[in-house]
């Protein structure tokens, strides 16, 4: 039988998780990617309708971010193919201290349906799965706003938030808020995991300009480097951003996942043993 929950990005960092989660409950979900039967393309429209055919539920997460160009008007198309197709609720992956994000949730909220926002710190997940995780592997750290305090968040305490609310209605029409337990800074969480891998990690403290260059002599492509740029100059410094808020612990009755667990967790995994050779 076909599920009648689909979850966009649902191989990406926090839409797998998700599926996981629901999985664990005996739900099976509908995966919404490129690779998934039936398809779900952001960049083709095509695929939408077959995706969200028979779908009550969904969790969306865009990518790569809502902050970037083109993803209001994707969220205001699939909001409006939504609503049309009968979906009843909408749980969306949103940033904190983001305009454009808020802008996003704005769409949702205003669409007459069934919605939670998870409004998300960055991921601690960004050290092991994503773009900070080749500085580690080289044992060269340089970032720049070293001592902006941060409230990083665990993508497994992010996506739990997320099963949880799309299945409980009880949470309709909030704005979920989820962060780490504590602030932190770049050159405090290169200590944490230079501990938990046994390894000696130089940090460097650099200006934003010098870091958007080093990304570019890199041959990063340019919408990443505008995505970085812009979330290190509008995102980290936004006074949103900078507080913890226990939402996760309200959600789930726990409290979330600090760095150091997390560091601890991953170190094990073997993920930052790969020394890359200079």
């Amino acid at each position: 039988m076909k599920s009648n929950i689909l979850v966009i990005g649902g191989t990406g960092k926090t839409g797998r998780r998700v599926v996981e989660q629901l999985q664990n409950k005996g739900i099976k979900p509908r995966i919404g990617s490129r690779n998934s039967t039936p398809s779900f393309d952001w960049n083709n429209k095509d695929t939408w309708t077959n995706a969200l055919t028979d779908t009550e539920k969904m969790y969306v997460t865009y990518y790569p971010d809502l902050a970037v160009p083109g993803a209001k008007e994707a969220i205001e198309s699939l909001t409006y193919l939504a609503k049309e197709l009968g979906v009843k609720k909408i749980v969306l992956l949103s940033g904190k201290g983001e305009t454009e994000a808020e802008t996003c949730e704005k769409i949702i909220i205003d669409s007459g349906m069934k919605y939670t926002i998870v409004r998300a710190s960055w991921f601690n997940q960004n050290w092991s799965e994503s773009f900070f995780l080749e500085p580690i592997l080289s044992g060269e750290v340089a970032l720049p706003m070293s001592n902006v305090l941060i409230p990083f968040v665990d993508a497994n305490d992010i996506a739990e938030v997320a099963a949880t609310v799309l299945l409980d209605d009880s949470y309709n029409g909030e704005i979920i808020e989820v962060t780490g337990p504590e602030l932190i800074t770049f050159k405090q969480i290169v200590d944490i995991i230079s501990s938990a891998s046994n390894r000696n990690l130089n940090f460097y403290d650099i200006t934003l300009e010098q870091y958007v260059e080093g990304m570019k002599k890199m041959q990063i492509p340019d919408d990443v480097v505008w995505l970085i740029e812009y979330l290190f100059s509008h995102v980290l410094t936004n006074p949103k951003n900078q507080l913890v808020v226990n939402d996760i612990e309200r959600v789930l009755g726990r409290k979330a996942k600090s760095f150091l667990e997390y560091a601890q967790e991953t170190a094990k995994t073997g993920i930052w043993d790969q020394v890359k050779v200079k």
